[in-house]
């Protein structure tokens, strides 16, 4: 074995190495809270934003009636006619399916915090969020494929069955449909995201 002493020139003794001042540090393990804590950050984040689009979408279908002089079959003179979403079963469906995503945004995002402060609780709601979020998911995917269906005869029409387009008359109504929609399918894929993430974490935990 080598030894640790240095002999001294002068009086021929060997004096001992001295002994480093500095602490050896063990290495630490990764630890997994604040990876925990990032997916929770951009949980809510998500559903923050999801509320934002669902509530703006809403707003803007609900605010989208537009009247204007309109000549009517059989009548002598153009009249006053209004176009407003309850005009449409699809466009009733499309705002009770944003009521409803925008309730449960709210209602998941209040939760995803409360789960921030109380991780101990977050493996008892997950799959529970995770499901709803799918469910949600569903209802506001068909409900926009069917607004927009609807949104795009009355922008194009179709001769074949005698339905005239309106948004040559209509057109800060169909603007407002248009905007909606869009806000809707944005939404949409917020809530595809969140499945995913939900899905993700599941399978990495």
């Amino acid at each position: 074995m080598a030894s640790t002493e240095n002999p001294d020139p002068e009086t021929g003794k060997s004096e001992p190495l001295p002994a480093s001042t500095e602490p050896l540090t063990p290495p630490q393990a990764p630890s997994s809270a604040s990876g925990f804590l990032d997916c929770r950050k951009i949980d809510i984040i998500i559903r923050v934003l999801l509320f934002s689009a669902t509530l703006t979408a809403l707003i803007v279908m609900v605010t989208s009636d537009q009247t204007e002089m309109t000549q009517l079959p059989r009548a002598p003179s153009p009249a006053p006619v209004s176009a407003e979403f309850s005009d449409s079963p699809a466009f009733i469906y499309f705002v009770v399916a944003l009521v409803v995503a925008g309730f449960y945004a709210l209602i998941s995002t209040i939760i995803s915090i409360s789960l921030l402060l109380r991780p101990e609780f977050a493996a008892q709601f997950s799959i529970y969020i995770s499901s709803f979020d799918m469910v949600a998911l569903g209802i506001l995917a068909s409900a926009t494929g069917t607004a927009g269906g609807v949104a795009y005869i009355a922008l194009k029409g179709n001769e074949e069955i005698g339905w005239n387009k309106i948004c040559n008359v209509y057109d800060k109504f169909c603007r407002y449909i248009a905007t909606s929609l869009a806000l809707s399918l944005f939404a949409s894929l917020l809530l595809l995201v969140l499945s995913i993430f939900s899905l993700w974490k599941r399978t990495t935990t």
